[in-house]
């Protein structure tokens, strides 16, 4: 039961980011930054799709990505159509390394420490759902601001 609606949610949460992406009228202002908003919408979306590719896909689905954490934040001006297909990719990849996952898998020791403390995949991944959703209203704040 939890797979299903993990997938479920992802793939909801991630839909809306490429929404919000899709609703910049400027396709610069993805990239705008103004007093009191430390973050660009198209830096958000690099960093949730390298957090997720990471922590999801390479950890838990031996997917072989690299995660270049710095560049989440330091690129600029990555065209829309790029970042709405890393989202696309990004769901696929999620429901693919969740497919086979049982209810009993989601209890098993997660393989990386989170901030030193051992957890459980099922606790991992229910943080990524919730870091998702924290960055996805910033990304809606940003979009209202510009």
């Amino acid at each position: 039961m939890l797979k299903e609606h993990l997938l479920e949610f992802f793939e909801r949460e991630l839909l809306k980011l490429r929404e919000e992406i899709g609703l910049y009228v400027e396709e610069a202002t993805i990239w705008e930054i103004r007093p009191g908003i430390a973050n660009a919408a198209g830096n958000l979306c690099l960093h949730l799709l390298g957090n997720l590719n990471h922590f999801i896909g390479a950890v838990l689905g031996n997917t072989g990505y690299l995660r270049h954490r710095d560049d989440e934040f330091s690129l600029k001006n990555i065209p829309r159509s790029e970042l709405i297909s890393g989202i696309e990719e990004t769901i696929l990849m999620i429901k693919t390394t969740l497919h086979d996952y049982s209810e009993a898998d989601f209890d098993k020791t997660y393989p990386l420490e989170k901030h030193g403390q051992v957890v459980t995949t099922r606790y991992m991944v229910l943080h990524l759902l919730t870091h998702l959703n924290y960055h996805l209203g910033q990304v809606n704040y940003h979009r209202r601001m510009i």
